[in-house]
């Protein structure tokens, strides 16, 4: 029976932290190899025909860590967004980004713009980095778009959905979390209704090619229902 590979594949990295904790080295040091396995992943969904690609990078209640942790991750990406996004463009990776990211560092938020203007045609792959991003807060966003535009009367799923940060992006056929933590987080609360959900004890740094095949080999034996019988 041929591998069934999940159309949108949507990952909580988690354990950055506890990776660099575990080797006596400090917490950024956990994100910059988290971002390696990034890098990894990518190529690893194109391989092997994943078409929609969901990354948590960045949340909103990450503001809360010390400021010389979040002021790093803030670097992190900025190189990666400098260094990574022409290679992935030529790869054929559509980077797109969900959350208020337009609320970060002007800077940033200009890296990220150029990021979406430079890959917005290529189709084998969209990544969606989801950064300053709250599940219930995409909510919240799409209540008020609603209101502002008076359609609260003709609510409907397809209504509310297209007031959501990505409409056009699918649900998540497998949602996978690293290192043995068992909860959502405050990701895609609306979008995870039925999707399958796979919990990995490899901390993210450690994250690869081999951890993705057990992800998708579980999400084989499984029987997808969406409420209904089989």
């Amino acid at each position: 029976m041929a591998t069934l590979v999940p159309f949108h594949v949507a990952i909580i990295m988690d354990g950055n932290g506890r990776w660099a904790k575990k080797r006596g080295l400090p917490r950024i040091a956990g994100h910059r190899e988290g971002a390696k396995a990034v890098e990894r992943v990518i190529y690893a969904s194109l391989k092997r025909g994943i078409r929609y690609l969901s990354l948590f990078a960045f949340s909103t209640e990450n503001w809360k860590r010390p400021e010389p942790e979040v002021y790093g991750l803030m670097n992190i990406l900025k190189v990666y967004f400098l260094t990574k996004i022409e290679i992935l463009k030529w790869a054929g990776v559509r980077i797109r980004f969900g959350g208020r990211w337009w609320e970060l560092q002007t800077d940033l938020v200009n890296l990220i713009e150029k990021a979406i203007k430079s890959t917005e045609k290529n189709k084998k792959l969209d990544v969606i980095v989801y950064l300053n991003y709250g599940g219930r807060q995409e909510i919240l966003d799409a209540v008020a778009s609603i209101i502002s535009q008076g359609n609260g009367s003709l609510l409907s799923e397809e209504t509310f959905r297209s007031h959501l940060y990505m409409p056009d992006v699918p649900d998540p056929d497998l949602l996978i979390r690293t290192s043995g933590e068992k909860r959502i987080s405050n990701f895609l609360l609306w979008q995870l209704a039925y999707t399958e959900l796979y919990f990995s004890e490899t901390l993210w740094p450690d994250f690869g090619e081999e951890e993705l095949d057990s992800a998708i080999a579980e999400y084989n034996r499984r029987e997808r229902r969406f409420g209904g019988v089989l």
